[in-house]
């Protein structure tokens, strides 16, 4: 085989593993998902009934209270320190009674029109911030709410102490770090420039042997018209293999780049549109702490987990930061009568049904699962594909919450005769085309 021919076939070789490569990496680049987890629920226990002024501790009720609490209360209380009303921890002892209590709940600007001391106090050490009646709540729910209180003021300091003791004996949790695009970016680079220099060592080593052979004198006439032959780079681009690998790999490429760009038609991850009011996830649900269902009301009992109404907003902003630029946009549309235009970031098609009500209460998906880390979001952008090869995936991956639930019994016991894994979303019908399409 001539000098030239090696060459060329060793240039070959190296341009389709450098095309290999690049595309092996692109492949790993596409196909990096995020892996989603979804929670599922503690087991409740038998519900434990409270008498008169006694603060129920069942798990049943303590679950009511925190329902109750997180949708209702959690937008101004905190239990461990002041948020816009008072800290809640010990209040079934500093308040008067536990009749007091479920008075001032009910409807807290009557208490205060009698003159109680500790109520008009209250109300002058808080700004005279006027708190929402709850006339809906019965003497029950009050008290379970207290059961809540309570078990979360007595369970914060063990916590504190458990989690303090386990970072003291293990150390910090290492998460397993994530390839970034950046990464393998740079592992490209670097295997390319590796190729590059494989390929001039071996243009130096054909170099020198076409140099000692020509020094030789045993070698013939035909043999010294063979070694001297020059490679020309115009033949080498004219010829047939080199067009037909170049045609194949633009080819290659320009069918995955349209393949890549059909498949993301409709995908909007990582859209964040500007809202008409600069409203803030990560001070609101982050740092305040405020339940989702507080704001977005159907989300438990409804297809829609809705837009809050501003008269919502004004539960709190009827008293807090009323000359802020942001909140007076707030008060303009309750004076003109007229909703907010929020822009709609989660956007799902008309084919496709989803229902919130079914995830979020029944299957006790957590927010974060669907719409990432809400809670640490200043402008809420879309973090999830939510394509239909993602939402099949989760109902492969997750597991039927079926923890005191009498619906699903008959169903637990066939499928506990035939596998020995969990029931999946996609072992009771997960899968079929009629769940999500019409």
């Amino acid at each position: 085989m001539t000098p030239k021919k090696q060459l060329t076939r060793v240039s070959f070789f190296f341009l389709l593993l450098a095309a290999f490569s690049f595309s092996q990496i692109s492949y790993a680049q596409t196909e990096s998902a995020e892996a989603d987890t979804t929670a599922s629920a503690p087991e409740e226990t038998a519900s434990a009934s409270a008498s008169d002024g006694e603060i129920p501790t069942g798990d049943a009720n303590i679950g009511a209270g925190e329902e109750l609490f997180k949708g209702n209360c959690a937008a101004c209380h905190k239990i461990d320190q002041k948020l816009v009303g008072p800290a809640l921890a010990g209040v079934q002892d500093r308040a008067p009674s536990i009749d007091w209590i479920v008075s001032f709940v009910q409807n807290s600007q009557k208490v205060i029109a009698t003159g109680d001391e500790y109520a008009v106090n209250l109300y002058n050490e808080y700004n005279q911030t006027q708190m929402t009646a709850f006339p809906q709540f019965t003497r029950d729910d009050v008290l379970n709410i207290l059961g809540y209180i309570k078990q979360q003021a007595e369970a914060a300091p063990a916590e504190t102490a458990a989690v303090a003791g386990a970072e003291g004996a293990d150390g910090a949790v290492a998460s397993e770090p994530a390839i970034s695009s950046a990464y393998l970016n740079a592992i490209m680079i670097g295997l390319i420039i590796v190729l590059a220099l494989i390929l001039v060592v071996l243009i130096l080593i054909t170099t020198v042997l076409r140099r000692y052979l020509l020094q030789k004198e045993t070698v013939g006439d035909e043999d010294r018209e063979i070694i001297e032959q020059s490679v020309s780079l115009s033949k080498v681009f004219k010829s047939p293999t080199f067009i037909f690998l170049a045609t194949f790999i633009f080819a290659a490429v320009a069918f995955k780049v349209v393949i890549n760009e059909l498949f993301a038609v409709g995908v909007q991850i990582d859209y964040t549109p500007t809202q008409p009011i600069a409203f803030s996830h990560k001070l609101h649900a982050g740092q305040y702490e405020i339940d989702c269902q507080y704001c977005h009301t159907g989300v438990r009992k409804s297809k829609n987990a809705n837009i809050p109404s501003p008269n919502i907003c004004m539960n709190c902003h009827s008293a807090i930061l009323t000359e802020s630029a942001e909140i007076q946009k707030i008060y303009a549309a309750v004076e003109q009568n007229r909703p907010i235009e929020w822009v709609r970031v989660h956007n799902l098609p008309d084919l496709a049904y989803f229902n919130h009500s079914q995830h979020v209460n029944v299957g006790n998906i957590e927010c974060q699962t669907c719409h990432g880390e809400i809670q640490e979001m200043e402008v809420v952008g879309q973090a999830k594909l939510l394509t239909m090869g993602w939402c099949i995936d989760c109902h492969r991956n997750t597991d039927v919450n079926t923890k005191g639930n009498e619906y699903y019994d008959k169903l637990v016991e066939l499928h506990s005769e035939v596998s020995e894994d969990g029931m999946k979303v996609e072992d009771i019908g997960g899968l079929e085309c009629s769940k999500c399409h019409y």
